[in-house]
């Protein structure tokens, strides 16, 4: 019985993956292949770094606050419990 454990690789996939890259690329051309990897994976992340995404996400943050303060500010009941004649006769007593 064939049984499927979620897409791992064991073993003998590997080995037979390793032997098939060889057989393509050769022994010296795996090195090259893994110093152009190593490259553009260092270049993402710079790239990434570089970005400012995370501060500009913050700053639209911190912007989207402001406003949601400021619509509470202007909303109708709000303003209407502030000015309320019950409201103001409770600060008297």
């Amino acid at each position: 019985m064939i049984q499927f454990t979620a897409g791992w690789i064991g073993g003998p996939e590997i080995v037979i993956i390793v032997v098939v890259v060889l057989l393509l690329f050769g022994g010296k051309k795996i090195p090259e292949l893994a110093k152009g990897i190593g490259k553009g994976i260092r270049d993402f992340r710079k790239a990434a770094e570089e970005s400012d995404i995370v501060s500009d996400i913050k700053d639209v943050t911190n912007e989207i606050k402001d406003v949601k303060k400021d619509v509470q500010g202007m909303n109708p009941k709000n303003v209407f419990k502030a000015d309320s004649p019950a409201s103001s006769k409770k600060k008297k007593s």
